[in-house]
């Protein structure tokens, strides 16, 4: 999967364009390692040093 990367208007946040859906419908949140064991996409992405919140949406 090739990912690309766009910048937001906060500085401590990165937009991350996958260039598939990762949701059939809507958004999800999860604000902590511990709100994502629903999702392992969201499970993976804690794993990256320094992250501290993700959000995914269609």
């Amino acid at each position: 999967m090739f990912i690309q990367t766009e910048s937001t208007p906060n500085p401590a946040t990165l937009k991350f364009l996958p260039g598939q859906s990762v949701l059939e419908t809507g958004t999800a949140d999860f604000p902590s390692p511990d709100t994502a064991a629903s999702s392992p996409l969201a499970r993976r992405i804690f794993g990256v040093d320094g992250v501290t919140g993700v959000f995914l949406g269609t």
